[in-house]
């Protein structure tokens, strides 16, 4: 690897594009390869980028030796076989959310990336957004006193990304919009707030709309298949207790009949003051207030905010992490984190009662 620049190679042609963009954003990266199986959006991202080279079989671009790293944006599924390859194959890996399906796959990847000495970084695009920045700094700087209470959601009237497809698998997926949403809300919620030690969860979790064929994305490229099963929740719900006596509501819904089009959020509760973050489809302003008071009486801050491009601010923290040996975040280990809580909502959702969660301590010795 040359001292000024890390050469990328990209796995998935999917939402790949998003990864295309995101280090077109950074300097000191350079895309050099595609791999995936869909032959037309590969062929259309590489003219659209000039990507040089272009593989099908993932396993090619592998064994190029001018690649340093990869990033890897397919099936939540493949994230365990694809990520130990690169590994294997001596490559810094950049992986989609969720980390894994399960504890037992994502630990299985942060053992391959320590035993490799290579760098194993999570997507969590949300932290790069400018509302979810100032937010945290001003946790951390103590303005909104103790917080007692928050609240993350991402919730769409009509967003199941493809009935039939692996997203309403049980064995592709791993759950539906818990995994595929929820993790985003989680994550910009408890990196907000100092990832904080969960130690109970009560949760529920629904299948309302899918299995009757309904709450498809609407113009999504993946197709309505009536005839195989929708196999995941559409509807998540749960309650999380915190060492420190916090707690977190989370729901995390692909469909349901709402006010809500595609829209995300995290709202904090704290003994001197509040913050509120409501996105809705999308948009980078507008989005953020804190509550407070002078003199007691009640006050209103509506920050005006810069647009930033998520994967790009991903892309910049991958690449400091393998040319200037900056701390990896988002890390592996805090998407690992969040896939050990979603576990326990979908456990306690499947028992009916309340989860104990051990300490990660407890969990990896």
């Amino acid at each position: 690897m040359g001292s000024d620049k890390v050469r990328i190679g990209i796995i998935g042609c999917g939402i790949g594009i998003f990864h295309l963009e995101g280090f077109e954003k950074e300097r000191r990266a350079e895309v050099v390869a595609l791999a995936g199986l869909d032959t037309e959006r590969c062929v259309m991202l590489q003219n659209r980028f000039n990507v040089p080279r272009r593989y099908g079989d993932y396993s090619e671009m592998l064994a190029d030796p001018e690649i340093d790293a990869v990033s890897i944006a397919v099936p939540n599924h493949l994230h365990l076989p694809v990520t130990l390859d690169a590994l294997a194959a001596g490559k810094h890996v950049l992986v989609e959310k969720p980390l894994a399906r399960n504890v037992v796959e994502g630990q299985q990847m942060i053992d391959a990336a320590r035993a490799a000495g290579r760098i194993l970084m999570i997507i969590f695009n949300r932290r790069g957004r400018h509302d979810v920045r100032l937010v945290k700094r001003e946790v951390e700087r103590g303005r909104l006193g103790k917080i007692y209470h928050a609240k993350a959601f991402w919730m769409r009237r009509s967003g199941i990304p493809g009935l039939g497809s692996w997203f309403t698998n049980k064995e592709l997926a791993g759950g539906g919009p818990l995994i595929d949403l929820g993790v985003h809300a989680l994550d910009m919620s408890l990196w907000i707030l100092g990832n904080p030690s969960p130690v109970a969860v009560s949760a529920a979790t629904y299948a309302a709309l899918g299995p009757k064929g309904k709450g498809q994305w609407q113009g999504n490229r993946f197709a309505v298949t009536p005839d195989v099963a929708y196999e995941v929740e559409d509807f998540a719900t749960a309650m999380v207790r915190f060492e420190d006596g916090m707690t977190l509501q989370l729901d995390a819904s692909w469909a349901g009949y709402t006010r809500h089009t595609d829209e995300f959020g995290v709202t904090l509760m704290g003994d001197n003051g509040g913050a509120e973050i409501h996105v809705k489809d999308y948009a980078d302003s507008g989005t953020l207030r804190f509550f407070g008071e002078i003199e007691g009486t009640p006050t209103v801050t509506e920050p005006r905010l810069l647009a930033t491009h998520g994967h790009g601010e991903m892309a910049k923290s991958f690449v400091a992490s393998i040319l200037d040996d900056a701390p990896v975040s988002p890390s592996a280990e805090e998407g690992l984190e969040r896939v050990r809580l979603i576990e326990a909502i979908y456990r306690s959702a499947q028992e009916g009662r309340e989860i104990e969660i051990a300490p990660l301590a407890a969990v990896t010795a």
